[in-house]
């Protein structure tokens, strides 16, 4: 097996920026386009959707509903868990503004059993949202991120390695590899990254975080089996950003390759975080869905809204 997909990447320490240039993404366009494609069109753009008074279902045993909250937000719910991953209902980052709104206002999520946060990237461990959750009992995160989440109301906080998984009671995550950097500021770049396996009564459902494609699909889908892959499809324009970021095609690549059964599709449509349109990434899926026979197998969840599978 491939060293990277085994073990943490090594850390790479990156020289202090020299203009402004190198804090923008892909460090390969100047700052008047960013300011220009990221923020000023954002603010020009008119916030659209609803936040909803969700409706959740009624479970049985085996039954697992799906709630998108935006983003790379969800809500998972058994019978008898509730879990978050990467809960985001900020309006603004800093100065990158909400286009969508979430799908749901933060006081309406049930209690909070298990928060999954795949990295410290500001869009998915986003602090003011996670001290505001209804009493979460137990955070799970790579390998050091933990110091960011002492002091966020969690009874329990978990770091894991690169396959490495933490059971309780009759439920088990596992984190995955994933081809994209873990660095909050600067100077972190000891911070981890990557995707969780969540295993509960009998489902698997894999959230990938944010990754580019790279060859541990392959591994991940051996190991881990899971049915339901939740998948970015967003911030893959231009070109480069395609190494920290996968586009639809690839999302369509790895679903194959992990051999679920349903593809779910995230990180698009709530922030301009790349430079294609916002409604592009779920036409583009749609399109490559069709051209490789899986459209019977891809649900595109509507925020707000709870999915039973």
């Amino acid at each position: 097996m491939p060293k990277h997909v085994t073990q943490r990447p090594p850390v790479v320490r990156q020289p202090l920026p020299r203009s402004f240039k190198d804090f923008t993404p892909a460090k390969h366009f100047n700052p008047r386009t960013f300011f220009r494609e990221m923020v000023w069109k954002a603010l020009l753009t008119r916030r659209t959707g609803q936040h909803r008074q969700p409706t959740f279902p009624k479970l049985s045993p085996g039954q697992v509903a799906l709630t998108w909250i935006g983003h790379a937000s969800f809500l998972i719910q058994f019978t008898d868990l509730n879990v978050l991953v990467d809960p985001n209902f900020a309006n603004w980052l800093f100065f990158l503004k909400r286009i969508k709104r979430s799908g749901m206002r933060l006081e309406h999520l049930p209690p909070v059993d298990l928060v999954l946060l795949t990295h410290a990237h500001f869009d998915h461990f986003h602090k003011p949202t996670l001290r505001r959750l209804p009493h979460p009992k137990i955070g799970c995160m790579p390998w050091g991120v933990g110091d960011l989440a002492h002091n966020l109301g969690f009874s329990r906080v978990i770091e894991l390695e690169w396959w490495e998984s933490f059971a309780h009671r009759d439920w088990k995550v596992t984190l995955t590899p994933g081809k994209h950097w873990g660095a909050r500021v600067l100077r972190d770049f000891h911070r981890g990254y990557g995707g969780f396996v969540l295993e509960h009564q009998g489902r698997r459902i894999y959230h990938a975080g944010d990754s580019a494609y790279f060859d541990g699909f392959k591994e991940i889908g051996k190991r881990c089996a899971p049915e339901i892959a939740l998948l970015p499809i967003g911030a893959y324009h231009p070109e480069s950003f395609r190494r920290l970021h996968m586009g639809p095609d690839e999302a369509v690549r790895v679903f194959k390759e992990l051999k679920a059964r349903w593809l779910i599709p995230m990180h698009f449509g709530s922030f301009r975080l790349s430079f294609e349109d916002l409604d592009e990434p779920p036409r583009f899926l749609r399109r490559i869905a069709a051209a490789e026979g899986v459209t019977p197998r891809l649900r595109i969840l509507e925020e707000g809204v709870p999915q039973v599978f």
